[in-house]
C-alpha cells in the first residue's frame, strides 16, 4: 500500500508548545494550504527562548531513528523545509535526510536561521555557522535574512546594502549551489522588502509597508508559505507576494489585539483564507 497519494512536506525544525514559532506554525500553515505536513523535531520547547523561563529537550539522538521509520514506509516528499538547527551534529543529520529523501521533484527550502541585526544568535557559534554553508547546495530556495546572507557569503554586514551588493551575494550563493535566493525582511524606512533572485532572471523587490514591531515566528510563517506555494506550483516571486501580504495583515491584527510581542502573530485569525491563493 502506498502512502504517497497526497502531497507532503517534511519540516525539520524545533517544536514549541507556546509562542507561535517553528513546527507549531508550519503545521497549521502548510495544512491549510492543502499539503500534508510531516514534522521531524530537532528539539522540544514548552515555549520559545524569548520568554524568561522555558523547558527544553534536545531531540538530536532520536532524529535519525525517527526518519529511518519514514524510509521503511517509503515516504516521498514533494517538499522539504528546514529551520533552526542547534548543532553541527544536527546539520549532518539533515544532510543525510536530504540525501535519502530529496528526489528530482522535491522542492527543498532551506531557512538558515542563524542571526539578525548583524550578529549571530547567542546559541550559535562561528563553527556552527560555517557548517550551515554545507546545506546551501541542497536548497532549491534559500531564505536568509540580510545577516544570514552576509554570514553565508563571508561578507561584512551593513544594514544599508544596495541592490548591487544584494545581487552579488545572491549570485555567490547560487554559484554555491542554491537554485534561488530570497533575502527576507530588509528594513527600508517604513517598508519591509524581500529581494528575490533567480538565476537567469532579473531580481525582483517585493515591498510591504512595515506594520508594528518584529514578532516571534514571523520567519516561520514566511518560509512555510514559500514552501507550500512552491509545492503547489506557484512561482517564487508570487509566493513571496502572497506571504508578505498575509504577514502584514496578521501583524495588523496582532497589534489590534494587543498581543505581547513574544506571543507571535495571530495567523489563526486568517487561516481559513490562506489556502485560497492557488485557486484564485
Amino acid at each position: 500500500m502506498s502512502h504517497n497519494h497526497q502531497k507532503k512536506i517534511a519540516v525539520i525544525n524545533d517544536f514549541c508548545g507556546f509562542g507561535r514559532c517553528s513546527i507549531s506554525v508550519s503545521l497549521p500553515i502548510i495544512s491549510a494550504m492543502k499539503i500534508q505536513c510531516c514534522p521531524l523535531p530537532t528539539s522540544i520547547f514548552s515555549n520559545h527562548t524569548g520568554y524568561e523561563s522555558f523547558y527544553y529537550t534536545d531531540y538530536t539522538r532520536h532524529m535519525e531513528a525517527y526518519f529511518r521509520e519514514w524510509k521503511k514506509l517509503d515516504l516521498r516528499f514533494e517538499g522539504i523545509l528546514t529551520g533552526f538547527l542547534g548543532s553541527p551534529e544536527q546539520i549532518g543529520i539533515v544532510r543525510r535526510f536530504l540525501e535519502e529523501f530529496k528526489a528530482a521533484n522535491t522542492v527543498t527550502v532551506i531557512d538558515p536561521v542563524m542571526g539578525d541585526h548583524g550578529k549571530l544568535y547567542q546559541t550559535y557559534s562561528e563553527g556552527l555557522a560555517k557548517q550551515m554553508v554545507t546545506l546551501v547546495p541542497y536548497a532549491d530556495i534559500l531564505t536568509p535574512n540580510l545577516t544570514e546572507t552576509c554570514i553565508l557569503t563571508g561578507t561584512a554586514y551593513r544594514s544599508d546594502m544596495g541592490e548591487d551588493a544584494l545581487r552579488g551575494m545572491c549570485k555567490a550563493l547560487c554559484e554555491m549551489g542554491a537554485g534561488a535566493v530570497i533575502i527576507s525582511g530588509l528594513q527600508r524606512g517604513e517598508d519591509l522588502e524581500n529581494f528575490v533572485f533567480e538565476s537567469g532572471k532579473k531580481p525582483q523587490i517585493i515591498r510591504e509597508h512595515k506594520v508594528g514591531s518584529c514578532r516571534a515566528g514571523t520567519g516561520d510563517v514566511f518560509s512555510s508559505m514559500i514552501a507550500a506555494d512552491a509545492v503547489n506550483g506557484v512561482g517564487i516571486a508570487e509566493a513571496v507576494r502572497h506571504a508578505a501580504s498575509f504577514i502584514a495583515k496578521v501583524l495588523r491584527r496582532a497589534d489590534e489585539m494587543e498581543l505581547p510581542l513574544e506571543d507571535g502573530i495571530c495567523f489563526e485569525e486568517f487561516l481559513c483564507e490562506i489556502g485560497e491563493h492557488q485557486n484564485a
